[in-house]
């Protein structure tokens, strides 16, 4: 007797390929998770490597500052020596670190700006320092982004002199220059951790013999 060949039915190959399509949907999730989530990685690892070099270049720029006295006329109750603190804005005289077209003593002005391509960023402005008795023309000044997606820059300046040293919002002495200063930065990802930089005079210009310039003792 011939016994007939066993073969799927219709109803269970439509079962089959449900499950096929439910197996390759899966995977095709999965990889698309893959992916997004070394994207997410990838990111984060970019935006830390770019905190860390920001972070040393402030360190570095914003930490060495010249005690030079301004030579020109200039309003009164602005301070002698070439810093402006304001909330969102610094301006002092340092050293521009090697590699960048004014590498050398160097005017440089930190802000928060909005870039020509439209978004919000952390901001250099610099000049190269012509000498005690020109006034700085910021119009010629180049600017260097340092951090893009910046949203909202805030700075505070610590005084040394009071027991506990007092932070604030602005600098308004006009014969000395801050201990500390601290830098927040807000971003479109949210807050970053802030930045406390100690300011540490340039030897040729500190004039710290003839007198306390320096917020209050050195601590």
């Amino acid at each position: 007797m011939q016994r007939k060949t066993a073969g799927f039915t219709l109803l269970e190959l439509l079962v089959v390929m449900a499950l096929m399509s439910l197996l390759i949907l899966a995977m095709a999730s999965a990889l698309q998770t893959t992916s997004q989530t070394s994207e997410r990685v990838d990111l984060a690892l970019t935006r830390s490597d770019d905190l860390r070099i920001v972070s040393g270049f402030l360190q570095t720029t914003v930490g060495r500052i010249s005690l030079q006295r301004r030579g020109y006329p200039y309003k009164e109750g602005t301070n002698r020596y070439y810093f402006e603190g304001q909330e969102a804005e610094l301006m002092w005289l340092g050293v521009m670190p090697a590699g960048y077209a004014a590498s050398g003593r160097s005017l440089m002005r930190l802000r928060q700006e909005v870039t020509d391509q439209g978004s919000p960023a952390l901001v250099l402005q610099y000049l190269p320092w012509a000498g005690a008795a020109v006034e700085p023309d910021w119009s010629q000044a180049t600017s260097h982004v340092l951090l893009n997606g910046v949203t909202q820059l805030q700075i505070l300046y610590q005084d040394a002199r009071p027991e506990p040293p007092v932070w604030s919002s602005s600098w308004t002495l006009t014969d000395q220059v801050p201990q500390r200063v601290r830098i927040v930065l807000q971003t479109d990802r949210g807050a970053l951790p802030d930045l406390v930089v100690s300011m540490r005079p340039l030897p040729a210009s500190d004039p710290r013999s003839r007198g306390a310039v320096f917020g209050g003792d050195v601590r």
